[in-house]
């Protein structure tokens, strides 16, 4: 669909949901992705991850994931497969070191469990702004609740400033031509006069929050979120589904041991309700979106 090219952002169906709902699909699909290492969660999670990326961040999120993911599969791979020597298929030698496949294949799992960490984060950044962090933890640790959602907005922040700062330096010709030294001499200027903005900025809002009582108690915060129906629904459903694929995971369906051989676990009835809860749960915001995004495409053509 043509209109998703530059993605849904934080408009987004999903996004416009209650804060819980958000929180809990967040919490079970990266919790059970860091601690699931079989090829078929792995699976589960790089597609339906790089799936919701796209739909949020558009075109722009496959560059991105491909520069953030690959390094981290090429390395972590290459340095498994180099430096453990555990596992019984040897496939060569290099320098009296055995290169096992297991060892391959471990490292190979291990960095696709943290590519598709990363790209979930990526998902979370989009969906979670500071507003509703804030609202989560304004109550019960207002410090930790202000430092998550800085966190979460301070790169975002940073390429719009110094896109602000070059722009200026560049109205006031200080890029026209030179040597290799003078543009690295105006590169550093721009990014000193970015790291000074940046520490006014964060003083003047540590002052300004605590001139407004931040993290006194009784303080209260104004927010316009409130369960709906189809919040209640869609929390009913995350629960559900990442409660069955959370069961399923501890009782050790979803186990594999890489060493010293590749050992799969057995296929029965409940390693498939594991699996079909796990694709469920990480299939219904991109589910919510695109029928949210295919709602408003139809309302807007009637009016």
């Amino acid at each position: 669909m043509k209109y998703f090219k530059n993605g849904l952002g934080e408009g987004s169906t999903f996004a416009c949901c209650h804060p819980a709902v958000n929180l809990i699909f967040f919490l079970f699909a990266i919790g059970i992705t860091m601690f699931s290492n079989s090829p078929i969660f792995l699976a589960i999670t790089v597609i339906f991850s790089w799936l919701y990326s796209i739909l949020l961040n558009g075109k722009k999120a496959v560059k991105n994931n491909i520069i953030f993911t690959i390094p981290i599969l090429i390395v972590m791979t290459v340095i498994n497969t180099l430096f453990t020597h555990n596992g019984a298929t040897v496939l060569f030698y290099l320098n009296n070191g055995r290169i096992t496949l297991e060892a391959f294949l471990y490292g190979l799992a291990a960095s696709v469990l943290l590519s598709s960490v990363i790209v979930w984060f990526s998902c979370f950044n989009v969906i979670m702004t500071s507003d509703k962090l804030i609202y989560f933890f304004g109550k019960i640790a207002p410090v930790l609740g202000l430092t998550l959602s800085m966190i979460f907005r301070f790169i975002p922040l940073l390429k719009s400033r110094y896109r602000e700062i070059n722009m200026g330096q560049r109205c006031m010709r200080r890029h026209a031509g030179g040597s290799f030294l003078s543009k690295l001499r105006q590169t550093t200027k721009e990014i000193s006069i970015l790291i000074s903005w940046s520490l006014e900025a964060a003083i003047e809002t540590s002052d300004s929050m605590e001139a407004r009582g931040y993290g006194l108690p009784g303080r209260t915060s104004f927010h316009l979120y409130k369960l709906s129906p189809t919040d209640k629904l869609l929390m009913v459903l995350i629960g559900g589904c990442g409660l069955a694929a959370t069961v399923g995971c501890a009782m050790g369906k979803t186990s594999i041991y890489y060493y010293p051989t590749v050992v799969l676990g057995e296929w029965d009835i409940l390693t498939a309700v594991t699996f079909a809860s796990y694709t469920a749960l990480l299939a219904v915001p991109i589910i919510v979106d695109i029928f949210g995004e295919i709602k408003w495409q139809q309302y807007r053509l009637e009016i």
